[in-house]
């Protein structure tokens, strides 16, 4: 897992590989840790192994009129890690969170260039907060103690859905220009229905961004819907907890949202 508080640029020596130029720069957002340097952005390396396995699945996408990806970009050995650091062209666009429908629109697009990839084996290896709470939220392994989360989980069912590599943290890494199709970023990789990406998605637009919660109603055409809304609020919730995030107004925040997916129908 990257650690959240490392700020140092990447060396000159980084830089050059991947074919920067010029003192790297840090971008907003991004947790502090992503910089350009000319057309090339830099990241530190989480996981190598799924790091690499992402630029492969990505280089090889073929373009689209619904959405985009910057592509990742090899050093001077043909590698997509050095040092701890990966790299990427750098694109045009900004993030909009109230974007829901076109936020949506582009991650089911993207998961459906991407739906014959195979399930790769970092997803059950990983441990970090984020990952721990997706397999809480599908009932893999015992969530934490609370009461909330008890009654969202009483409403859960089973799903009758395929599964594949789906990108679950859509909202705030759909990037829009004018005239170019929407640049998916920050790729979240799970293994669950596809649909779950934009619950999820869609879930953190009325928890964080003031859409509406009329609109939770609103299944995009995608199979499950209750069910997929129920388990990207548990996965989210849960993960507060895991981060130790939680608190009394954290869960005063996500009862509106809880009553509003229960109040649909399956």
């Amino acid at each position: 897992m990257v650690e959240k508080d490392r700020l140092s640029p990447p060396s000159p020596q980084i830089v050059s590989a991947f074919g920067g130029v010029g003192a790297p720069v840090l971008l907003p957002g991004g947790r502090g840790l992503t910089w350009r340097a000319g057309h090339v952005v830099l990241r530190p390396t989480g996981d190598a192994i799924e790091t690499t396995w992402k630029s492969g699945v990505l280089a090889k996408l073929p373009k689209s009129s619904e959405f985009s990806v910057p592509r990742p970009l090899m050093d001077e050995e043909g590698s997509w890690v050095r040092g701890g650091w990966h790299a990427m062209e750098r694109v045009s666009g900004e993030s909009d969170e109230t974007r829901v429908e076109d936020i949506v629109r582009a991650g089911l697009a993207f998961q459906e260039a991407i739906t014959v990839e195979p399930r790769p084996s970092f997803i059950e290896a990983s441990l970090d907060p984020w990952s721990r709470a997706d397999r809480m939220a599908w009932g893999e392994v015992a969530s934490p103690n609370d009461s909330l989360l008890a009654r969202i989980g009483s409403e859960c069912r089973s799903i009758a859905a395929p599964e594949q590599v789906i990108h679950g943290d859509l909202l705030g890494n759909v990037m829009f220009a004018d005239g170019h199709p929407p640049v998916v970023i920050d790729w979240a990789p799970y293994w669950r229905p596809p649909g779950l990406g934009a619950a999820i998605a869609v879930v953190d637009a009325v928890c964080w961004h003031g859409y509406p919660l009329r609109k939770l109603g609103r299944d995009f055409g995608i199979e499950h819907w209750r069910q997929l809304l129920l388990r990207a609020l548990l996965f989210r919730t849960t993960t507060l907890h895991l981060l130790g995030y939680w608190t009394d107004d954290q869960h005063q925040r996500h009862v509106p949202v809880a009553d509003a997916i229960i109040a649909l129908r399956d």
